[in-house]
């Protein structure tokens, strides 16, 4: 849920913080940053977007981390490298980016965040571009650490280059980190353990998985359950204490029309010991509560939550709840807008 409202050189805002902290003053405990970029080569996706780079980035984040742990929330910071779905940085013309092979993104870069006209054809990373993106992962993670957060979320969803990785379209490599699926979630699964390795051990480490891209919503692993068995498996036996699965309805069958959802293949193929949250379209009392009975350990809300910041309020007291309203909050770009800085708006 980027909202492209840091500063041009990617500091978090006392905006933002007043941002963060209203979900988790109206009831949200558990808070997941929008995607954070985490280094100065080829990982910012968007204007605006924020960082956790340099030490001048944590110092700012202290401000966001304080207001939500005030509130007695947790928060995340979501690491995300953006790979080929790049909005125009570092340069918006003739962009350069990187992925795991030179195939150019389907669809159109959003003018919400920034992009317009189709995606460049991203360069193949090199084994020095791929060191220098888990390198800055590792940085990001103890930036993190220093800010006050409480864990970190890997982004390896929605088309980012973690995802990348594990597609069959956007992965033709043909060396250790390409082809079956054990090769394809072997990078992935690298940078996991070197986080994991660089932080202390009650700093928690989760990923984000997801099929669909935001280029391609209909994508889906041509192995299916079989892939989705190696790669929860391979990521949690890595160092993931958490598996975040999201897809756009969360309760519906991912494999097949009788097979399980995706957060169903995490509960039954990830480590005992790992976590599994759901996401999406998981708004109403009725699909959230059907998600923890599909085993589910924790839900995390997108859309549902910037339409009623105060959600857990609401459903706990049995209040309507608001639609969102693309148009209300992204539209014509994603940076935070005045209504929902005030603590006392409600969306009726």
């Amino acid at each position: 849920m980027t909202r492209v409202s840091a500063t041009a050189d990617g500091r978090a805002t006392d905006e933002m913080a007043q941002y963060y902290a209203k979900f988790a003053d109206s009831g949200f405990s558990f808070i997941v940053t929008e995607g954070v970029y985490t280094d100065d080569a080829y990982s910012k996706g968007y204007l605006n977007q924020p960082g956790l780079v340099t030490a001048e980035h944590a110092d700012a984040w202290t401000q966001v981390v304080d207001a939500v742990h005030n509130a007695d929330a947790t928060i995340f910071a979501q690491l995300m490298h953006s790979g080929a779905q790049n909005q125009g940085i570092p340069r918006s013309d003739d962009q350069e980016t990187i992925a795991p092979s030179a195939v150019q993104p389907d669809g159109e870069k959003a003018e919400a965040y920034g992009g317009s006209g189709s995606y460049p054809v991203p360069k193949k990373a090199t084994r020095d571009d791929l060191e220098t993106a888990r390198e800055g992962f590792v940085t990001a993670a103890k930036n993190a650490h220093d800010a006050g957060f409480d864990g970190v979320e890997l982004h390896a969803a929605n088309g980012y280059l973690l995802n990348e990785f594990l597609s069959t379209s956007l992965n033709r490599r043909d060396d250790e980190y390409g082809g079956e699926p054990a090769a394809r979630v072997r990078y992935p699964s690298e940078v996991v353990s070197a986080v994991a390795e660089a932080v202390p051990e009650n700093f928690i480490v989760g990923i984000r998985i997801s099929q669909s891209m935001v280029t391609d919503y209909g994508y889906e692993w041509p192995e299916g359950e079989d892939a989705a068995a190696v790669f929860f498996r391979e990521l949690s036996a890595a160092g993931a204490d958490y598996i975040h699965t999201t897809e756009r309805h969360a309760t519906e069958p991912t494999f097949g029309a009788d097979g399980p959802t995706l957060a169903e293949a995490a509960v039954e193929y990830a480590t005992d010991d790992t976590v599994v949250i759901a996401n999406g379209g998981l708004g109403t009392p009725e699909v959230a509560r059907k998600a923890l009975e599909d085993g589910a350990d924790l839900l995390t809300l997108g859309t549902s939550a910037l339409a009623n910041p105060d959600w857990p309020t609401r459903v706990a007291e049995g209040d309507d709840l608001a639609q969102f309203d693309r148009a209300k909050f992204l539209e014509p770009e994603a940076s935070i807008s005045n209504h929902e800085l005030d603590a006392s708006a409600t969306d009726d």
